[in-house]
């Protein structure tokens, strides 16, 4: 089956940006159990400014096909989890 992409727009009221990452983060990582869901393409973006889109992960291929769900330009190497 061929399936087309869609993207799906969520409005919250947060307090600015770094909580609308926060918020993004939690949600996308709660429903990364769907198939159906690109989480390294979530975006942020101030209500009636859709082009000004701020990558919520960073997205990098890993080695073994998978890729990165540490925050954009993160120090150190890649990986599929936050280090703690």
């Amino acid at each position: 089956m061929d399936c087309s992409r869609y993207v799906v727009h969520l409005t919250v009221r947060v307090a600015d940006v770094a909580a609308a990452h926060l918020f993004a983060r939690a949600v996308t990582r709660s429903l990364s159990f769907l198939p159906e869901l690109v989480l390294g393409e979530t975006t942020v973006s101030v209500e009636g400014a859709p082009s000004n889109q701020q990558q919520v992960f960073c997205d990098r291929l890993l080695g073994n096909g998978r890729r990165c769900l540490l925050r954009p330009e993160h120090h150190g190497d890649c990986a599929r989890r936050l280090r703690r």
